[in-house]
């Protein structure tokens, strides 16, 4: 996964030490009530499209533009489903990181999903009721956003 350049500059400054960043994660239906979802390519897990919000960058904005480079699916947003408080974690290299997630329900517009860059080996859509294994917490989002209804889901 690249490092945003904005990552890169704080880390010069903090090293290792925790970061808490921004995060988006993009749950994209089709009418057939299918989600998309990829297949990292650093840890082969299936997950939602994510990503980090760049400085300055609308979050919606930054989910649209996230699915588009790792998907090349186009797809417009419908609304803010959850927002969520991810825990501390650290990479290989021992940068420690932890995440506010904006989940956002986004509709399927226009073109053939298919690997788009190097965060992802497999591309693909499932049906709801026929999800690949994934991480708890990936799921939880999911559901929420699909049967969450229209206010934004926040954890108590």
């Amino acid at each position: 996964m690249p490092t945003p350049d904005f990552v890169l500059a704080l880390r010069e400054k903090v090293g290792h030490d925790l970061l808490w960043l921004a995060g988006v994660m993009a749950v994209v239906l089709r009418a057939d009530r299918e989600i998309l979802l990829v297949r990292r390519a650093d840890t082969g897990e299936w997950t939602p499209i994510g990503g980090i919000v760049e400085p300055a960058e609308e979050p919606a904005v930054s989910a649209r533009r996230e699915i588009l480079e790792e998907t090349g699916v186009v797809a417009e947003v419908e609304r803010l489903a959850a927002v969520t408080a991810g825990e501390v974690s650290a990479y290989p290299n021992g940068d420690q990181v932890a995440f506010l997630t904006l989940v956002f329900v986004f509709r399927y517009v226009s073109g053939v999903e298919h690997v788009a860059d190097d965060e992802s080996t497999e591309v693909g859509w499932f049906a709801l009721d026929a999800l690949p294994p994934m991480r708890p917490h990936f799921v939880e989002r999911i559901e929420v956003a699909v049967h969450g209804g229209p206010r934004t889901h926040f954890a108590s």
